[in-house]
This record gives C-alpha cells, sequence and structure tokens, in this order.
C-alpha cells in the first residue's frame, strides 16, 4: 500500500483497491448534481488545478458513454471514455472509465459519485474509485497523482456550485 515512500491516507471503508475522496460543497444537492451532469457547467471545473477539459459527449443515463479529453497543463491530451452503469437523480452516479495519457498503461476503474443532502443547503460528495487490484490502484496513484488530482477537483467544483457563482455558471463549448 505505498506511494513511493508514503504510505497512502487510509479510508474509512475502503479496501486495498480503492481510493475515496470526500468533500462537503456549500450548495444544494440539486446544484452539484447538475454542475457534474451538466457538460456545459462541468467544463469549467472537471480535472485538478490547471487542466481544461473537452466533453465530445455526455449522455447521462445507465448505458449512456461520456466521452472527454483532459488538456494537461503540461500540453498533454489524456483522452477518457466511461460508460454510465447506474444513475439514480441526485444521489449516485456509477461509471466505468478507461482513459491515460498516449503511450502509457491504460487507466481503468469503476467509479462511484455519491451526493448526500446535508443541512443549510450543503451537499457531502463522495468519490469511490475501485480498481483491478492494489498494484493498479497505487500505480495510478502515484503516475497520475489520484488523490491529489481529485481533491482538487472537489475543491474546483465547490468553488464552481457556490451560490454566487450558480446564477451565471458561464458559457464553453463542449
Amino acid at each position: 500500500m505505498s506511494r513511493g515512500d508514503a504510505e497512502l491516507p487510509p479510508s474509512e471503508g475502503t479496501n486495498d483497491s480503492e481510493v475515496v475522496i470526500s468533500r462537503i460543497v456549500d450548495a444544494t444537492r440539486e446544484r452539484v448534481w447538475d454542475a457534474m451532469t451538466d457538460p456545459t457547467q462541468l467544463v469549467h471545473w472537471w480535472g485538478p488545478r490547471g487542466f481544461t477539459t473537452t466533453v465530445r459527449e455526455m449522455d447521462v443515463k445507465p448505458g449512456g458513454v461520456w466521452i472527454q479529453v483532459m488538456h494537461g497543463p503540461d500540453g498533454v491530451d489524456s483522452p477518457n471514455v466511461s460508460r454510465f452503469l447506474e444513475v439514480v437523480r441526485p444521489e449516485r452516479l456509477v461509471y466505468s472509465h478507461g482513459g491515460g495519457r498516449p503511450g502509457d498503461a491504460a487507466v481503468q476503474f469503476e467509479s462511484t459519485w455519491t451526493f448526500e443532502s446535508l443541512a443549510e443547503g450543503r451537499t457531502r460528495v463522495t468519490i469511490r474509485h475501485v480498481f483491478s487490484s492494489t498494484a493498479e490502484r497505487d500505480r495510478v496513484v502515484r503516475e497520475y497523482h489520484a488523490i491529489d488530482g481529485g481533491q482538487q477537483t472537489l475543491e474546483r467544483l465547490a468553488e464552481f456550485a457556490a451560490p454566487d457563482r450558480a446564477a451565471s455558471p458561464g458559457t464553453a463549448s463542449t
């Protein structure tokens, strides 16, 4: 369970092939759900800081496909294809993910996003990525900085979904 010389942070209720990241967002569950499932909103916050995203297709329904390219600050484009397995508005999204940087071993996992409504219009967003093995999880954490990247992605979601942004999310092409 190593990432270089450091141990991965323990996550309650996880096993050795999972990464779990959670954050409380100061926005309603419906607002957060829309930010996640509307590609015109998602492009404004998806990915770690410094990344941008182009959504080619996003059909949020069981069996629907989500095709997107993450553009890294280093100029490397990472194409990704996900297939939605479960969609329970506004509570839960489950998808199988495949993608990665050109020339690298593919990254594959199943991702579950849960959206828990909290008091005062807040939402707990939890991401659970399940990999085929501990070694694969460790590789993705080491090579793709999956934990830090996931935390930054949720930070960007929280900033985007904030009530003062909700009225005008801006425009972007998908």
